[in-house]
């Protein structure tokens, strides 16, 4: 089995997320451009968090970032601070959006999922075999 490992002072680690979150009502106003863009924000975040973010992508009312972390990251933390700095920033930046979403630009909820670099079952061969 092999991992793409990180490590820290006492920890070898390998953490990684899908998060996704979607448009207030779902409205399509996400662009390319505004995606970009939203990649951007999600980059200069990182640092203050502790995380890596590896790709984001998604479609006219939702997004999908993949992203690495360690052990101490806030999870919560991180992602209230992504969607609150992403949707001032969206909406100064792009006037036409705050006219669709005046107040919010995300929906309260969102996705967060671990994701492996093995599949479940080869984890579970691996343990039995241990």
């Amino acid at each position: 089995m092999k991992y793409n490992l990180q490590t820290g002072s006492h920890t070898v680690y390998a953490l990684q997320y899908h998060f996704v979150t979607v448009t207030k009502y779902r409205a399509t106003v996400l662009t390319n451009d505004i995606c970009e863009r939203i990649g951007e924000i999600a980059n200069d975040l990182s640092e203050d968090f502790g995380v890596s973010i590896q790709s984001v992508n998604g479609g006219q009312d939702h997004v999908h970032v993949l992203f690495t972390a360690k052990p101490t990251t806030d999870m919560t933390k991180f992602i209230n601070s992504f969607k609150g700095v992403s949707s001032r920033k969206i909406r100064k930046e792009y006037p036409e959006v705050k006219q669709v979403l005046e107040d919010s630009f995300w929906q309260p909820g969102y996705f967060l999922a671990t994701t492996g670099q093995v599949s479940v079952d080869v984890l579970m061969e691996y343990v039995e075999e241990q």
